[in-house]
């Protein structure tokens, strides 16, 4: 019956696995134990009743404001983001293993940032070809030699999961510059416990409304040695019509910092100060969701409108610290990606404990050859594009959009790599009138200072498109609720 779970009542009724790894039945149709109570309560929901908690959902996203921005739409820009009301639940001890995992992650990068930017062993080692670091678009040569603030490159990590056929979780990429969507996670945690209040009195589903304190824990953390005695943090934002200002704007509020734009800072003295009714007051760690390249345009782009002339020389000085710091782009380059399995292996002493998916390099000649002759099976991807922009799906691509990017893989074969089609893990969703399996994938997020903290979930996102693997929201994707919970309570 290909998966259909059949015997079901209520919402859930003739639901079909399409024959996917599914998170809420496992393979023989039974329900997994962790979603049991979800499973019960949505069988037992009439459609009228499961229509009018959508409609709550829907309400409440449009009266807190929740949106984001699609820069190609000429049909307006800001959109509410969307929402699927059925959770996705992760049993406990998977978490606890998806989180010693992101542990030991963000501690190769970290070490490896610093490597990269010292010594560089693992060039001389040959572990990484020194060619791919050199012409890597995010590497910043000019802070050889620089020591960050307590040794931290990358303060906020959102490392993107997926769930293969196979069951196992496997790192699908790492967002080291400025990772967003973490203010989805706990509005969405919001709107939730809002509509199903008696559903969570059934769970013991973990917190995730600690972010933003651990956030500003971190970045207070990180302050510079000669920091006022209570640092005075800011969240540096490129303005209202950044695609995540929403978020920018909902952390800055939590925090209880400001929100600024680059014109609200100068650098004076090699200092940083904002300016205020009241006189410019000075600044000592700056949460920047602004690229390198934006920065300063006395270092950077000279074109940039977005930065604080000065403000790199004040950083160099140790007068102002920036998360993530300077340079950490060349850290989720997806070539560079492709060696962090190795990284871990270098710096630690230790096998990975989540994969990559196996990727293939164009930038090596074998490696190209395969696939320039395999694309029509293939994921291909640009090294440094991110929102599912600079990707062809092969198996869905038409002959003229293949032969394009075989173009473009031999123009810049750097600028490339290739994937096998993972068949992403499903889950039910709400879609047209009814309940099916969508793609999904996850993002945790790692908060790395004197502790490393990951907020236990982290953000679900979901192809609402039928037979999607793009889950990206300006792509048409949308976001799920994601509760650890812990399976002694479902025993």
């Amino acid at each position: 019956m290909r998966g259909i779970q059949a015997g079901m009542e209520g919402m859930l009724g003739g639901y079909d696995t399409g024959g996917f790894y599914d998170e809420m039945f496992d393979g023989a149709g039974g329900v997994r134990p962790q979603c049991q109570a979800l499973h019960d309560r949505l069988a037992a929901m009439s459609r009228e009743e499961f229509d009018r908690k959508r409609q709550l959902a829907n309400l409440t996203f449009l009266n807190q404001g929740v949106t984001f921005t699609v820069y190609s739409d000429n049909r307006g820009t800001e959109r509410i983001f969307p929402f699927d009301l059925i959770p996705r639940i992760v049993a406990g001890s998977e978490w606890q293993h998806i989180e010693r995992g992101l542990r030991q992650r963000i501690t190769a990068l970290n070490l490896f940032l610093h490597d990269v930017y010292h010594d560089q062993r693992i060039v001389k080692e040959k572990i990484l070809p020194g060619e791919i670091l050199r012409s890597a678009r995010h590497f910043r040569p000019e802070f050889m030699g620089f020591d960050v603030p307590k040794g931290i490159y990358i303060h906020i990590c959102g490392t993107d999961l997926v769930r293969g056929s196979d069951g196992v979780y496997y790192v699908l990429e790492d967002n080291a510059r400025s990772p967003s969507g973490v203010s989805y996670v706990l509005e969405n945690r919001h709107v939730m416990k809002r509509v199903f209040p008696k559903l969570f009195n059934r769970h013991s589903v973990r917190p995730v409304d600690v972010y933003p304190q651990e956030l500003l824990n971190l970045l207070r953390e990180v302050a510079p040695a000669n920091a006022q005695a209570e640092p005075m943090v800011v969240l540096l934002t490129p303005g209202v019509f950044n695609s995540a200002y929403f978020e920018h704007a909902y952390l800055a509020r939590a925090m209880g910092i400001e929100i600024v734009v680059g014109a609200d800072l100068v650098v004076q003295d090699e200092r940083v100060y904002m300016k205020t009714t009241k006189g410019l007051r000075r600044v000592d760690v700056i949460y920047r969701r602004i690229d390198d390249d934006f920065l300063d345009p006395q270092v950077f782009r000279k074109d940039s409108l977005l930065g604080v002339p000065g403000l790199v020389n004040a950083y160099r000085r140790g007068n102002v610290s920036l998360a993530n710091s300077i340079g950490t782009g060349v850290a989720d380059d997806k070539v560079v990606y492709h060696f962090v399995p190795e990284m871990i292996r270098f710096y630690m002493s230790e096998e990975p404990l989540l994969p990559n998916v196996p990727t293939y390099l164009s930038h090596f000649e074998s490696d190209r050859g395969y696939i320039l002759e395999h694309i029509e099976k293939l994921v291909i991807k640009s090294a440094n594009e991110s929102g599912g922009y600079g990707m062809l799906i092969g198996p869905h691509a038409s002959s003229a959009e293949c032969e394009e990017f075989r173009a473009a893989i031999r123009k810049d074969p750097r600028n490339y790599v290739a994937q096998p089609v993972v068949e992403l893990s499903r889950c039910p969703s709400w879609c047209d009138g009814t309940i099916e399996g969508r793609h999904i994938d996850l993002r945790p997020y790692v908060l790395a200072g004197e502790r490393t903290v990951i907020v236990p979930g982290g953000l679900t996102r979901v192809a609402l498109r039928k037979g999607s693997l793009v889950v990206n929201s300006s792509q048409g994707g949308g976001s799920k609720d994601t509760w650890v919970i812990e399976e002694e309570n479902h025993a």
